[in-house]
């Protein structure tokens, strides 16, 4: 069984949070819900209202694209990623299903919680932007490759 201190120390791991004072860690961790995933267990549905992001603490979340009944897993996210932030920011539904690929441990860090500590820290805003332009530029790269293997 973990403690606040073991979540402290996995959170300093975490690039996201490595800048922020221990003692805010702390609040963090403390403000979070540690969660438990079993294989196949939803994060949460393509669709659904954000009210929450995770931090993945141990295992594996497949990222599901759901299109006319069909489910693609266009991504995994393994220890120490965010997951579910965009609806949280935009206030838009989930764009994905997020599963636990086996078991997964997360922190689930409420929206308003979560927002406050972006008002208070600028820089955990910038982190996060570069980590979205990332993904997006992953996902439109996957996206070409699949396009050109789909023509030939």
């Amino acid at each position: 069984m973990s403690t606040l201190k073991d979540e402290v120390e996995v959170l300093r791991k975490i690039p996201l949070f490595a800048a922020m004072d221990p003692s805010k860690l702390k609040l963090l961790a403390y403000a979070s819900d540690k969660v438990e995933y079993e294989d196949g267990q939803l994060l949460f549905r393509q669709g659904d209202v954000g009210d929450s992001a995770f931090i993945v603490l141990s295992g594996v979340a497949d990222i599901v694209s759901e299109t006319g009944g069909t489910e693609v897993v266009v991504a995994q996210l393994r220890d120490h990623a965010l997951v579910g932030e965009m609806s949280v920011f935009c206030d838009i539904p989930r764009s994905a299903t997020v599963r636990a690929n086996g078991r997964l441990v997360a922190l689930r860090i409420g929206k308003g919680y979560l927002l406050d500590l972006i008002k208070e820290f600028p820089e955990l805003a910038t982190r996060i932007i570069r980590e979205l332009a990332f993904r997006l530029a992953k996902t439109t790269a996957d996206l070409a490759a699949s396009e050109r293997a789909a023509r030939h």
